[in-house]
């Protein structure tokens, strides 16, 4: 599992756990993140069962396992967090973050020890060590509960499957050009993303926001320019029941 620091100012960090060359075949590529603010840290999306090993190990050069006091999913999938069962062992002391919406569904992964802090609609903000995270609301992008995750001090958007392409492991980690990226993202944004208003509603809110990373869960990361560059070519995309024919 490869770890990449996208982030460091201090004992506040993120970190990036991604391009696994080990992975079965017949697996999609993801993206976990680690972010630590003091002795504190969160797991954002940390993957499938298949991954847990890679995962812990990996996680545990830079943390403690007591450190990781919380753990994130934005939405029900199993490519994000079929690994709770896992986690539920190894974290007993641990809260989980997620949408109302999928406790019950979750909840089917194995969750006996970790507390399930459920995310109302309109999201909400939690303390780590010295930082604010907020839990931004991207409903049906592609999920009908769904959220990101923004750390305003960093300027990092996890931003789940919006941005997401599906690669290989060795892809670079870094968009480099929007004409060349597009492409490889254009059948999954325009497949699994079902709502052209959810799409307006979630480029509204990020729009305001001051992007130095744009972190998706699949794929290649986003610094500006091409943050900006990706919010017009998804504006302009049609998906889900907005394509014709």
């Amino acid at each position: 599992m490869l770890a990449t620091v996208l982030y460091e100012d201090g004992d506040h960090r993120w970190i990036m756990f991604a391009r696994d060359p080990g992975k079965p075949d017949g697996i999609i590529d993801t993206n976990q993140y680690l972010i630590q603010s003091g002795k504190e840290a969160i797991l954002l999306d940390p993957g499938g069962i298949e991954l847990f090993a890679p995962m812990l190990s990996s996680v545990l050069k830079y943390v403690p396992a007591e450190g990781i006091t919380k753990l994130f999913a934005s939405h029900q999938d199993p490519d994000i967090i079929s690994s709770l069962g896992l986690w539920d062992q190894a974290l007993p002391n641990a809260e989980l973050y997620s949408p109302w919406l999928w406790e019950s569904f979750i909840r089917h992964f194995g969750m006996n020890n970790i507390t399930y802090k459920a995310i109302p609609d309109e999201g909400m903000t939690i303390t780590l060590g010295r930082i604010q995270l907020q839990f931004i609301p991207a409903h049906y992008l592609h999920s009908s509960g769904n959220f990101h995750v923004w750390d305003a001090k960093a300027g990092i958007l996890m931003s789940g499957d919006v941005g997401a392409a599906l690669e290989e492991p060795g892809a670079p980690l870094w968009v480099d050009s929007m004409e060349r990226h597009g492409p490889k993202m254009k059948k999954f944004h325009q497949r699994w993303m079902p709502s052209d208003a959810a799409k307006h509603d979630w480029i509204r809110r990020v729009s305001a926001l001051d992007i130095k990373i744009m972190a998706p869960q699949h794929g290649r990361l986003f610094k500006p320019p091409h943050v900006a560059d990706f919010l017009r070519w998804f504006e302009q995309l049609p998906v889900g029941v907005a394509i014709k024919g």
